[in-house]
């Protein structure tokens, strides 16, 4: 199927184990109108010399050094052309050949402005160790904790227009406080796809240690009062509960 060209942007700095993996899975997909940009943080490691190897379905790819990987989604928004923007960065992949295909079928509805899905965290090996499994989304969810998986997260181009990007001001929660601000705040209009979207390594810098997991809840707070979260001190000690029945 044709449909709206959507931008993928994959962020990547020093990601040479896992890179190849996350482009190859937007290769193989079967939905064809897709416009992919890969921003690279001036890697050392080999990443770029395996970036290189896909240049062929690569339609933008920069290096140069960045302030961390929401300035490096800045700029892929920032050059993308497409009707739908979505994040895939280096450690993601998606989960089947059909996501994109199914993403663009659900924009044909003019009324939907984002969408989200499920996601599966992943070992080394690649087992599922954790399931985040979204739900269907109602106003005033936010306020209990609740939030999308982000690297499941599309939306229109327009919105980033509208509602602007990424924050740099807000760490490891520049992503919480972006969906926070679209769809808490400005009630845009989201769908929930019933699927398994991506899939992700477990870990990240924000669970790294306990200096930066409190570092992350500050800022997760900083978030949730600049975007009028009901009861922020309560929200900040529901939301990592919610993460609990994500196991098995």
């Amino acid at each position: 199927m044709q449909g709206p060209k959507i931008s993928i942007i994959t962020a990547a700095f020093n990601a040479r184990d896992t890179i190849d993996r996350c482009i190859s899975s937007v290769i193989r997909q079967r939905f064809v109108n897709i416009e992919y940009i890969v921003v690279d943080g001036r890697s050392d490691d080999g990443t770029i010399d395996v970036i290189n190897k896909y240049k062929d379905n690569v339609d933008i790819f920069i290096s140069e050094p960045d302030k961390g990987v929401y300035d490096a989604m800045n700029k892929g928004i920032a050059l993308a052309t497409g009707d739908i923007i979505g994040i895939l960065n280096a450690d993601d992949f998606f989960g089947d050949q059909n996501v994109l295909s199914d993403v663009a079928a659900a924009f044909k509805d003019k009324a939907i402005e984002g969408l989200y899905g499920d996601l599966d965290y992943i070992d080394s090996k690649e087992r599922i160790v954790r399931k985040w499994r979204s739900g269907k989304y109602a106003k005033g969810r936010f306020n209990r904790g609740w939030m999308p998986p982000h690297p499941t997260f599309y939306c229109r181009r327009e919105v980033f227009e509208k509602l602007g990007t990424y924050s740099l001001d807000y760490g490891s929660a520049a992503d919480y406080e972006l969906m926070l601000r679209f769809i808490h705040l400005n009630d845009i209009s989201v769908y929930y796809l019933n699927k398994v979207m991506v899939k992700m390594v477990i870990g990240g810098m924000s669970n790294s240690s306990l200096k930066n997991r409190l570092l992350a809840m500050q800022n997760d707070l900083k978030a949730m009062r600049k975007n009028k979260i009901l009861i922020p001190e309560l929200t900040i000690l529901v939301k990592p509960l919610r993460k609990i029945r994500q196991f098995f």
